[in-house]
């Protein structure tokens, strides 16, 4: 990969960069983080005019050695690529329906990537093309926090009574101390069914790593009160909760959020409709709960997908979720009358799913091409086992 610092070398600054920025600058690890940042290898420029036909090419040569996953969220010039697109659990799913492909190019991020590699089987390999794009929400969840907090909530009293469910936007080690507790898995699409079966399994449920899509689910969908919720925050001792209120609370929410979700407000909501009359305001879960109050319609990316394919022609419709995928559908349904805008006049990307870009995909396609293995995702038997009961409890809730 190309060397960052060349031109602004590290030890000319006046300060010391911190773990931070060397982490962001792909020059370091964070032994906390449930990711890489690492990408061997000699990317090709952005502006070299070749790169559509270098992708095309070695796609070509690998023929049905590879299957290349897109998700929604990814750019237009990756997504074009794609043999399949789809949301995170989907595409995971779509990797293990093709035993034949021998790498699953997983253009997402890195917690999708271990999706994949736990549901294919073991002769697959499961490659990420830049080992940076992680998520931010996952990362906000890490293996010693979760275990730290197992112990506040036994110290309380309560852990016997939680089970705990978390979110596909997790890393394979969140997902594997889900499966040895118990506990399940959910997508923004079936979170409500499984919270119930949470709910008939214990008396509480420990909900991670999105404390919004927890609280929209709980509060909008089964009629719970706010009051029933708490939140934990892991940068505070003991979460920043007392005994009493883990004792009294039928919600225990992580505090994480999606960086993108998470920018939408009321004000976003009240300007669209100022601005567009008529205007059918349709957010993700992730979004604040003030947010999803407000909007008309709230559902996962899929079902964002569906309602506009269903809509009829003239209507209009102000989207909160990712900028690519908004866009892409505005493009796609202009034909038919249907006006599709981004709900927030701020511009607002992915930033990590962004990391994949048409230079990584043509490295990691041509070094496939040439017999070299790059950027393989792989998650320990250990991890994978448990990670797996809990996907599984998922796919059996009815």
């Amino acid at each position: 990969m190309r060397d960052v610092t060349t031109a602004h070398p590290v030890q000319d600054l006046d300060v010391q960069p911190t773990p931070l920025a060397l982490l962001l600058l792909g020059r370091d690890a964070d032994p906390r983080s449930e990711r890489g940042v690492e990408c061997p290898g000699d990317l090709p420029s952005p502006s070299d005019p070749d790169l559509v036909a270098r992708a095309r090419a070695a796609k070509e040569k690998l023929g049905e050695k590879v299957f290349v996953l897109g998700h929604h969220y990814q750019r237009d010039e990756v997504i074009q690529f794609a043999d399949v697109t789809g949301d995170s659990f989907k595409l995971a799913r779509d990797a293990a329906a093709r035993p034949e492909a021998e790498y699953i190019v997983f253009c997402g991020v890195h917690f999708m990537a271990e999706s994949a590699d736990i549901l294919t089987t073991d002769d697959q390999k499961v490659v990420l093309p830049d080992l940076a794009a992680g998520c931010s929400m996952a990362d906000m969840a890490t293996a010693e926090q979760v275990a730290e907090c197992w112990d506040v909530l036994t110290e309380a009293g309560v852990a016997e009574q939680v089970v705990p469910v978390s979110y596909m936007n997790s890393s394979a080690d969140i997902k594997a101390f889900t499966g040895r507790h118990g506990g399940t898995i959910c997508t923004s699409s079936n979170a409500q069914r499984a919270l119930e079966w949470a709910f008939e399994q214990g008396d509480k449920v420990l909900f991670l790593p999105d404390q919004h899509l927890g609280r929209n689910t709980a509060v909008r969908d089964m009629g719970m009160s706010l009051e029933d919720c708490v939140l934990y925050n892991p940068h505070k001792p003991n979460g920043g909760l007392t005994a009493e209120e883990l004792r009294n609370a039928r919600m225990i929410l992580w505090r994480g959020h999606c960086s993108v979700h998470g920018r939408f407000s009321v004000d976003s909501v009240n300007d669209v409709r100022e601005r567009i009359p008529g205007v059918n305001v349709l957010v993700h879960p992730e979004c604040k709960h003030e947010v999803v109050a407000a909007a008309d319609y709230v559902g996962s990316t899929e079902y964002i997908i569906k309602a506009l394919e269903a809509a009829p022609a003239g209507s209009k419709w102000a989207i909160g979720t990712e900028l690519n995928l908004v866009r892409r559908l505005a493009n796609r349904f202009a034909p038919e009358g249907k006006e599709i805008v981004f709900l927030d006049k701020t511009v607002c990307f992915c930033s990590t799913m962004n990391r994949i870009d048409l230079p990584h995909l043509v490295w990691t396609l041509e070094s496939l091409a040439e017999g070299k293995e790059v950027n393989r995702i792989v998650v320990a038997p250990e991890t994978e086992k448990y990670a797996k009961l809990a996907l599984e409890r998922m796919l059996a809730l009815p």
